[in-house]
């Protein structure tokens, strides 16, 4: 491990930590795809209608999990620089054992308040049946979806990358193939979609947590030393509540965006839906490209290796950049012939290609931010982790939707959220020029 991460070349060590992160992005997507698709084949509006109301719980427990998964990491991978491995084992079994706890009292909660929860997601009488059922399975099995994170993440600070791709990819892989057989063999409803998901982050959880004991020389799962001080407590919690909120503020940001352009009618609401869906297959490599460097950045940070990190963070953002502006090109030039794949009308293809641009010709600046983001996250720069999850599709994604359609109309709705990532950019270099002048 310690070669790979003081030694190794720098695309060498960056890509065999960062690969294996895009190959299991891509795999959640595949499943997304696949899960829409079998859903929507069984012809049931309600059903359907109930499963989307279940999904902000599903974004909502995913969220909860990076507290411990993505606030963890960040410090393992610091102390993994500084070989502190005493406190590594201690703060790797202390996340474990508090996303156990979380998730245990998430379940009571969500058991307990179903029918009010169910209100405030918007369950009618014709979808609540559908929505109480994918419901249930999510809240019987959040401890499995909410642990995942930890091990997912926290193996990846010892070069484990690998086996958290085989772990995510084998999780989504049996959803896939249970969907169609709980839908349509033994017509399980929404239910067998909300168990089909469960069960597949069961096998995921199972696999990591076996990785983790059996393949990790560090880490450690062992209960009696789930404890650490108060300084690693905040360590871990001021870096993961800022990650979480990430989660949060896109869900935000989808919600803020359909209410506005539902005023302009279903077209535009259904082309910018399909926008996002092909806009979002260059996202998830970017994400995975970012937060696959994130333990590498944390070891040599820790390390106090500055030429090396300077050298990856180097090579950090020419990926990120580079990848960002070849994606975008080809999906800019090739945008009426994507959209026309989901909805081939010239009304929807025409708003749709306008709208996948838009959001393709800020990628580069989303790809800086993403390197500041894991930056500020890795180094434990709590208020830099938190300016950048708050802002661009939260405190300046609001401010700039409610001044630009003013100006602008339509367009004004189409185009915030490229101004908001310029404005989010200009943010976010700021802060880490300072951060890395201080270090």
């Amino acid at each position: 491990m310690n070669d790979l991460f003081e030694h190794a070349p720098v695309p060498k060590a960056y890509m065999q930590l960062a690969l294996p992160v895009v190959i299991g992005m891509v795999a959640s997507m595949i499943y997304n795809l696949a899960d829409t698709f079998f859903i929507a084949q069984t012809g049931n509006a309600d059903l359907v209608a109930g499963v989307v109301l279940g999904t902000p719980v599903f974004s909502f427990m995913l969220a909860l999990g990076d507290i411990f998964g993505l606030g963890g990491s960040a410090l393992i991978s610091r102390l993994m620089g500084a070989h502190d491995y005493q406190k590594v084992k201690r703060a790797s079994s202390f996340c474990f054992y508090a996303a156990i706890i979380l998730s245990l009292i998430v379940t009571a909660l969500m058991l307990g308040f179903e029918q009010p929860i169910l209100g405030l997601l918007g369950a009618t009488a014709s979808t609540r049946a559908y929505a109480g059922g994918f419901y249930r399975m999510l809240a019987i099995g959040a401890v499995f979806i909410i642990v995942s994170l930890v091990p997912g993440n926290i193996i990846r600070t010892e070069g484990l990358a690998k086996q958290s791709m085989i772990a995510t990819a084998a999780g989504c892989a049996l959803t896939i193939v249970l969907d169609p057989i709980f839908l349509f063999g033994l017509h399980w409803g929404a239910t067998g979609v909300g168990l089909a998901n469960v069960i597949g982050y069961m096998l995921n959880t199972g696999l990591l947590i076996w990785f983790t004991s059996h393949k990790s020389e560090y880490l450690s799962l062992v209960p009696k030393l789930a404890h650490v001080d108060s300084k690693a407590f905040w360590a871990i919690i001021t870096i993961g509540i800022p990650a979480s909120l990430t989660n949060f503020m896109q869900s935000f940001g989808i919600a803020l965006l359909n209410s506005h352009l539902a005023h302009y009618g279903s077209d535009a609401v259904a082309a910018m839906g399909i926008a996002q869906k092909i806009y979002m297959v260059v996202m998830l490599v970017m994400v995975g490209f970012a937060f696959g460097a994130q333990p590498l950045i944390g070891y040599n940070f820790g390390a106090k290796n500055h030429d090396r990190l300077k050298a990856i963070l180097k090579y950090d953002f020419k990926v990120e950049i580079g990848y960002a502006l070849a994606a975008a090109a080809l999906l800019m030039i090739f945008a009426p012939q994507l959209v026309a794949l989901f909805m081939n009308t010239p009304e929807i293809v025409a708003l749709g290609s306008l709208m996948l641009r838009a959001l393709l010709m800020t990628t580069p600046f989303i790809g800086a931010i993403l390197v500041f983001t894991t930056v500020f996250q890795s180094t434990g720069q709590s208020l830099g982790a938190l300016i950048m999850a708050i802002s661009r599709q939260g405190v300046v994604f609001f401010i700039v939707m409610m001044i630009l359609p003013l100006m602008l109309d339509l367009h004004g709705v189409i185009f915030a959220q490229a101004l908001s990532d310029v404005i989010t950019f200009v943010i976010g270099i700021a802060v880490y020029r300072r951060v890395m002048r201080n270090n």
